[in-house]
């Protein structure tokens, strides 16, 4: 079924405002997990609603947060979520980093004491609406299993650059560093669909795919699934989101980082505070003129999107561009959802005595 841009939003909304969320707070919460439905990224948006109030009634989410700097340099801060949003926190963080961006070229921020922040494209694409290069990552649930290992130790830990862009969309490259994101899985298990081969191992560090094995003791893989496909490479991306997201802001990282998913208990002994992430800006002006930036990514856009094919039916597709057209498509027919997400919505509904979308 579809259901209305709007409908959703002030659902979302609705949830949020009764779990004790400000008003603001949770208009910007419920912005964040539209964007993702929107640009398609089904995954992330009100799919997850639900485990922003599991987290909530598990006492692991203050729903009114301080979120405080605590440590600041003219272009460096980080920041303390309170045990906030992390779609509330990390807009926080990105509006803190475009104004030093603003006044000395680049801002970066990074962000300890949060939670799951949805979508990392949608906070790079804030410093995008001011001229600017965005940057975001964070560390996540620890369910992949490093380069020659079955253990779990890292998070899907997604990265994301944002580039603005003349009269195309910006490009904006948001992606897992993982061979999928767990959000996958969770799509691939609500439809009954396997997996492809090379995104998860079973209990028995064994290939599968059952959507469900990580769930029953498996492991994600990293991007490139193997040693000989670049796992070492994926491990590597990995590595480099999680120092810059838990050991540089006092976070959590590794397996300490707190799970949002259902199915993993926080560790005992945790050496940091919350999820971490991990925001930068950068003025595109302290490079060269916006315009002429610009005018070259257009140029560069266009002779990618002209590329030989190697099927004709098939262009080369611009990191962003099926996200940019989901959106548009989205806005105006409405917002695809699975039985089982709608089932959860309405049981949110009834837990809270609002009305459906």
């Amino acid at each position: 079924m579809k259901i209305s841009e709007q409908k959703l939003r002030d659902f979302t909304v609705n949830v949020f405002k009764a779990m004790g969320c400000p008003e603001a707070d949770a208009e910007l919460a419920a912005d964040v997990l539209l964007a993702a439905d929107l640009r398609g990224i089904d995954s992330h948006g009100v799919a997850r609603l639900s485990g922003y109030v599991r987290l909530w009634e598990g006492g692991r989410l203050n729903p009114a947060p301080h979120i405080r700097i605590v440590h600041e340099t003219p272009t460096t801060a980080t920041v303390d979520g309170d045990r906030g949003l992390g779609l509330v926190t990390a807009p926080f963080a990105m509006n803190l980093a475009i104004e030093k961006a603003r006044q000395y070229g680049s801002g970066w921020v990074s962000i300890r004491n949060s939670n799951h922040f949805g979508i990392a494209g949608y906070h790079a694409l804030r410093a995008v609406e001011q001229e600017m290069i965005g940057y975001a990552l964070t560390n996540a649930s620890p369910l992949v299993a490093p380069t020659f290992s079955s253990e779990r130790l890292l998070g899907t830990n997604p990265i994301c650059y944002a580039f603005p862009a003349g009269s195309y969309p910006p490009v904006v490259v948001d992606m897992a560093t993982s061979a999928a994101a767990n959000g996958k899985l969770e799509v691939a298990e609500r439809a009954g669909k396997p997996i492809p081969e090379g995104w998860v191992l079973d209990a028995e560090g064994q290939p599968t795919t059952d959507a469900t094995a990580v769930k029953q003791g498996g492991t994600l893989l990293p991007l490139g699934s193997d040693r000989d496909h670049g796992s070492h490479k994926g491990f590597g991306l990995s590595a480099i989101v999680d120092i810059l997201s838990g050991v540089l802001s006092g976070a959590n990282y590794g397996p300490w980082v707190p799970p949002f998913v259902a199915y993993l208990q926080p560790v005992a002994d945790q050496p940091g505070q919350g999820i971490g992430h991990f925001v930068g800006a950068m003025r595109v002006d302290g490079f060269r003129p916006v315009a002429e930036f610009k005018a070259n990514m257009d140029q560069w856009i266009t002779r990618f999107k002209q590329a030989k094919r190697v099927d004709n039916e098939q262009p080369v597709i611009i990191p962003g561009e099926p996200e940019y057209e989901a959106a548009l498509d989205r806005r105006k027919n409405g917002i695809p959802l699975v039985e089982a997400v709608w089932q959860d919505l309405n049981a949110l509904a009834a837990k809270f005595g609002i009305t459906p979308p």
